[in-house]
């Protein structure tokens, strides 16, 4: 692929956009280096508390916690952490109708060719298998599609999710 056909990146401030355009008040997130860019924007921005967690599991149970006190809040965490959150998602997301929306780097996957990591083959079938709704964002074109998770989650009254399959741009 030549420059000129390089795909556009992803904006780390275009994403916040979104999630301050849907009432975000807390991102319950686990720090990584794909999303660092996301991380370093929301601090320098100040208008969301981040809630740094030490594993995804944590991440439905304290953005419940934030729901049930009239917050609005989004985890972030990546496709790796979605599998060891599992029983939390059964338990919160599906038994309790948790209407969140979650942004999962989906680590692993590739557009174009084979995609050898087991991560990211391995995570749109467990969506599937656990009945939740996703969105695929690989670029600024495709931010829209979170306000969609927005308007989803309620209607659905479970989790919805918000593949992150672009790089964010430096």
């Amino acid at each position: 692929m030549t420059t000129h056909e390089r795909e556009p990146d992803l904006n780390p401030r275009t994403i916040l956009a979104q999630l301050k355009k849907n009432g975000v008040t807390h991102v319950v997130y686990l720090p990584d280096t794909e999303s660092s860019g996301l991380y370093q924007a929301m601090l320098a921005d100040g208008t969301v508390e981040v809630i740094p967690i030490t594993r995804e599991g944590e991440a439905l149970g304290i953005a419940a916690g934030l729901y049930a006190g009239g917050k609005t809040p989004v985890c972030v965490i990546q496709n790796t952490g979605l599998f060891e959150s599992g029983d939390s998602i059964r338990g919160l997301g599906l038994e309790c109708n948790l209407p969140i929306v979650m942004l999962i780097g989906y680590r692993g996957w590739t557009r174009r060719g084979p995609t050898p990591d087991s991560a990211g083959r391995h995570t749109e079938p467990m969506l599937q298998a656990w009945g939740l709704s996703y969105y695929l964002v690989e670029t600024d074109a495709d931010t829209e599609r979170i306000s969609l998770a927005f308007r989803d989650a309620p209607a659905a009254r479970k989790p919805v999710v918000v593949l992150i399959g672009g790089e964010y741009a430096a």
